[in-house]
């Protein structure tokens, strides 16, 4: 009798581990960010669009080489965090000193391999979403930003493509300083 009921035991736990496997692969989400389009989705594990906005990336073309080259990385990458930013502020060296709310509420950075302070945020500047503006962030509006961050959480994969823009400026040969 003791061995049915371990056997039953044995059965029943392995059918919940089960499920919580699936629970992960059904909750499996990912971010694709089209520089071509300055478009970002979040794709089930289905393929199935669940959320789409559009961003800004980076005032260069091609993919990020070094610090302050105003490009925007691109690959598969990890998100790293998701901060609270409403109290941070940022000097964009145009002449008008610290901004507040420069980056909205949220900075989701991300896991970028020899890069440091590269993530997805909102703007103070809603005009510039849909164009090349930033600093080599991805920038969205601040209430689609909201909305992203209600739907994930770290690690997701983050996908950052090129356009043909920056396909041409990654062809060419890099100068050495």
């Amino acid at each position: 009798m003791l061995l049915i009921i371990c056997a039953v035991g044995a059965v029943c736990w392995l059918e919940l581990r089960h499920r919580a496997e699936l629970d992960k692969i059904e909750n499996a989400r990912f971010i694709l960010i089209s520089k071509q389009d300055m478009k970002l989705r979040l794709i089930d594990y289905k393929g199935n669009e669940l959320f789409s906005a559009s961003v800004a990336t980076g005032i260069n073309a091609g993919n990020k080489e070094k610090v302050g080259d105003m490009r925007t990385p691109e690959g598969v990458f990890q998100i790293a965090d998701i901060q609270h930013s409403s109290d941070w502020k940022h000097d964009f060296g145009d002449g008008k000193g610290e901004v507040s709310g420069a980056y909205g509420d949220f900075f989701i950075r991300l896991a970028v391999p020899g890069h440091k302070g590269i993530g997805i945020h909102g703007t103070h500047l809603p005009e510039t979403v849909g164009t090349r503006a930033s600093e080599g962030c991805i920038r969205m509006n601040n209430d689609d930003l909201k909305q992203l961050v209600s739907l994930i959480y770290p690690p997701v994969t983050v996908v950052i493509t090129p356009g043909p823009e920056d396909e041409r400026m990654n062809a060419m040969p890099t100068v050495a300083p």
